[in-house]
């Protein structure tokens, strides 16, 4: 027996979150924030958007993003939409715990709230061998990635099996929830990772066997089609799908030494928002919620790479080419 929220459960959360969109932040505020006089200035804009401007930037995102995941868990007909999007935080932060104890340093400072687990409890936890609390793939992928570490000393592969693991989460988790939106964002986001993939290994021209190994399964586009394309042939394999500006801007890059792939990740994020963008013309129903989360995450990356550009002196041309396409 089927357990999926009908679209008429979301009424009153799809009403909220339109409201709500009016205060994300849109391209004429990225620009006011990239021409302000200095970062306080660039901070108030923030303010304009809801957020609290007397932390530090960092604390600021940090807040917005906690305050995001709550109110969306607790307005939502069904949470564990949030936790699709919450996944990714855990999985950053065993990658970090592992190979800070591989190296004896503390991973403390690189850990990132935000996750189902507490960042603090998780650490704790692994050093003192009792981890729990966790679901069973993610404990599963930190023990054969702890594994992998020790055996080969290879931080790549230890990456390689959390992250098969972490997209394993959200693919499961959005078949739980009986979501086709949602389990074709997942598919895009795997078809994303792998074109990222194929593009970069192709530049350390290290394709065949290799690209084989890094290819993650449940994509939209099979991993041995992926692995059979060569040059100009990975345009060809994604023409039909949303990435196929990408996958066409890949092909051309996709040799060692090529030119900087900035316009290329910005493709592929793209490609990702032109897919949750769709939200916004359905009226009520789980895809406002999902949309909405995408977007403040969206916001939270378009506003560290605007005060990150800021800090290093870049001019605004410079760090609107770095922009990706917003969900407003």
């Amino acid at each position: 027996m089927s357990h999926r929220k009908k679209d008429t459960d979301y009424l009153a959360i799809s009403a909220r979150i339109r409201a709500m969109e009016n205060k994300l932040l849109t391209r004429e505020r990225m620009d006011r924030m990239i021409e302000a006089r200095d970062g306080s200035e660039a901070m108030k804009i923030l303010a304009e958007c809801g957020y609290n401007d007397a932390a530090g930037l960092d604390a600021c995102l940090a807040q917005a993003r906690a305050e995001v995941f709550k109110d969306m868990e607790q307005g939502a007909p069904d949470p564990r939409l949030v936790e699709v999007f919450q996944i990714k935080y855990d999985y950053h932060n065993a990658k970090t715990i592992l190979k800070a104890q591989a190296m004896g340093s503390d991973p403390e400072r690189l850990l990132l709230a935000g996750g189902r687990y507490d960042p603090a409890q998780l650490w704790d936890g692994w050093k003192r061998e009792a981890l729990s609390g966790v679901s069973e793939p993610f404990k599963k992928a930190m023990e054969q990635a702890k594994t992998a570490l020790a055996e080969g000393g290879d931080p790549q592969q230890a990456d390689l099996i959390l992250d098969r693991a972490c997209y394993g989460e959200m693919a499961r988790l959005a078949r739980e929830l009986e979501s086709p939106f949602l389990q074709g964002y997942v598919r895009l986001s795997v078809d994303v990772a792998n074109l990222r993939s194929a593009v970069r290994v192709a530049r350390m021209g290290r394709e065949g066997e290799f690209l084989r190994q890094v290819l993650l399964p449940g994509g939209s586009v099979s991993e041995t089609a992926i692995a059979a394309a060569r040059g100009e042939a990975l345009g060809e394999v994604f023409r039909a799908g949303l990435l196929a500006q990408a996958a066409e801007l890949g092909a051309r890059l996709a040799q060692p030494g090529g030119e900087s792939l900035t316009a290329f990740e910005r493709e592929c994020d793209n490609a990702l928002t032109a897919y949750l963008a769709a939200a916004r013309r359905i009226p009520f129903g789980e895809e406002t919620v999902i949309g909405y989360l995408y977007a403040k995450e969206l916001e939270f990356t378009a506003i560290r790479a605007i005060f990150a550009g800021r800090a290093a002196g870049l001019d605004g041309d410079t760090i609107r080419s770095r922009l990706r396409e917003t969900y407003v």
